[in-house]
């Protein structure tokens, strides 16, 4: 009995010691399904991405830089970097994906459902009655030609 206590004990100091070596995991950004599929239905017309910047600008440069590079005056105030809206990773999120993680946030990323107008059926699962959220997207999405320069 003395043995198996002993043993137990090694194995729990063990198990402390070599976990705190472990680099810690980032909780996941989780994106339900019904978003993952959703399309924007705004075109993205020069109208629409003139808009969304101007919404861009008053709600994510900040944080994420004119340039979307995630470098905005806020940014060095984060726990951690804020996306960079160049990067092909980010840009090959759907559509739906973008709109849930704008309106919904996720740790240091606010979500902005009740400060971007034209909010109340985005957060039902859709794209919503206005064209907001789409422009906003819409202007999003420029920063994949401008990485190409």
């Amino acid at each position: 009995m003395k043995r198996l206590l002993i043993l137990l004990g090694v194995a729990a100091a063990l198990s402390t010691t070599t976990t705190s070596f472990i680099p810690r995991q980032e909780d996941p950004w989780k994106v339900p399904e019904k978003y993952k599929k959703l399309k924007n239905p705004v075109v993205p017309d020069e109208a629409s991405v003139k808009f969304g910047g101007e919404l861009y600008e008053s709600y994510c440069s900040s944080c994420h830089g004119m340039n979307g590079k995630g470098a905005g005056r806020r940014s060095d105030k984060l726990d951690a970097k804020p996306t960079d809206f160049t990067s092909d990773a980010f840009q090959q999120q759907s559509d739906g994906e973008l709109l849930y993680k704008i309106y919904f946030g996720h740790k240091d990323m606010p979500g902005f459902k009740k400060k971007i107008p034209g909010n109340e059926d985005v957060i039902g699962g859709t794209f919503g009655k206005t064209r907001v959220p789409g422009d906003l997207i819409n202007y999003i999405r420029t920063y994949a030609k401008k990485s190409q320069h």
